[in-house]
């Protein structure tokens, strides 16, 4: 199919089609219907028809063109807002602000890349995974994100960019345990002692699982969501709590993985048991070293102004490719900010230059 040149205006009509097909990402049947638009729109743009996975209930799609992935470009259709929100928060355009569910997080990025693609004077080499459950950790997608990136040269990840447009050059890992404590309930008033109580040795546990934070290596170790009992005259017999983990490295991330599992009781007659675990491993910084290196060179090329990498706490899934070993360059996509936020917002004036950047990176990177 001839290549087709990249304009604004035919980026901002592919968002609006996508942000007005609401898509979050517990409503599967939403997902669907969101993933019909996002191949009518791409069959259009690309000239072939997407495979279609359903994982689990989940819709993803997947354009490869050549026998082989050199470039993968990596984007998600899913969104964190209930069906409902385009009512209150219509797309709309007020000056050179962009507004509506899901603008920055992130069908813009979508956008560019289905544009991107449709630019390019040679296809071959190059493939873009849409997935549909990146907003909740990509459980049913992350084996096709792995085996899709494997081998590839480099993983460009349209997600939304930093604050004033940086790229994301580090996200953390993430993992994500339920303790749970089993103890033995009794009267509270009649004979408490012949309980064991599940809220005191979770207190306990909690204390030594806050206790595994790092800050000065960057990992948090988080007691989340926790609840005990079940009446308020009775010994607790059970009680939980969840735990968010975030880490810069691998071995980071494994330490506190192996601590928490080692967890130990200091009530006589209570037990611990774990579940959860590793949910995206780190994105570190030497995945992206080299192709941010040579996105600054091509954004001079281009006369853009100079590319900023930061690292940020938040996962995404370049953290699965980076995590098998493929380069990863991440935060390609929009400029503005609100991801998740009533004030979500992209900058139109960014979409030109930020699209001719990722336009640059595949040619380069696919040949």
């Amino acid at each position: 199919m001839t290549a087709e040149p990249v304009t604004v205006g035919a980026i901002v009509e592919t968002v609006r089609a996508l942000v007005e097909c609401e898509s979050p990402s517990a409503d599967h049947a939403a997902v669907a219907r969101s993933a019909d638009v996002v191949a009518a729109v791409g069959e259009r743009l690309l000239g072939v028809a997407p495979e279609r996975f359903v994982i689990d209930g989940v819709a993803h799609l997947r354009w490869r063109f050549g026998e082989e992935t050199r470039v993968l470009l990596l984007a998600h259709h899913d969104t964190v807002w209930p069906i409902g929100t385009i009512e209150r928060i219509p797309f709309a355009i007020s000056g050179d602000v962009m507004t509506g569910p899901g603008c920055f997080d992130m069908k813009v990025g979508l956008a560019m890349a289905l544009h991107v693609i449709a630019s390019l004077d040679d296809r071959d080499g190059v493939t873009l995974l849409v997935t549909g459950d990146e907003e909740v950790g990509s459980p049913s997608s992350r084996r096709l994100i792995e085996d899709t990136a494997r081998g590839a040269r480099a993983a460009f990840v349209l997600e939304a960019s930093a604050d004033r447009g940086a790229l994301k050059l580090e996200r953390k890992g993430v993992s994500l345990y339920e303790v749970a404590v089993d103890g033995l309930a009794a009267h509270a008033g009649l004979e408490p002692e012949k309980g064991v109580n599940a809220t005191i040795e979770l207190a306990h546990q909690v204390l030594a699982i806050a206790a595994l934070a790092d800050p000065e290596l960057g990992t948090s170790v988080t007691p989340t969501v926790a609840g005990s009992g079940s009446t308020t005259n009775t010994v607790p017999a059970r009680a939980s709590v969840w735990v968010d983990v975030r880490a810069r490295t691998a071995a980071e991330q494994q330490r506190v993985d192996t601590a928490i599992r080692a967890l130990a009781t200091v009530t006589p007659g209570a037990s611990v048991a774990v579940r959860g675990g590793v949910n995206r491993p780190p994105l570190e910084a030497a995945a992206s070293a080299s192709l941010f290196a040579r996105a600054q060179a091509l954004a001079a090329g281009l006369g853009l102004d100079p590319l900023v990498g930061v690292a940020v706490g938040g996962g995404s899934d370049g953290n699965f490719t980076a995590g098998i070993g493929v380069p990863t360059l991440d935060g390609l996509g929009a400029v503005g900010g609100g991801a998740h936020a009533e004030h979500e917002h992209v900058i139109v004036s960014e979409i030109a230059p930020r699209t001719a950047l990722v336009a640059a990176l595949v040619a380069d990177l696919a040949s």
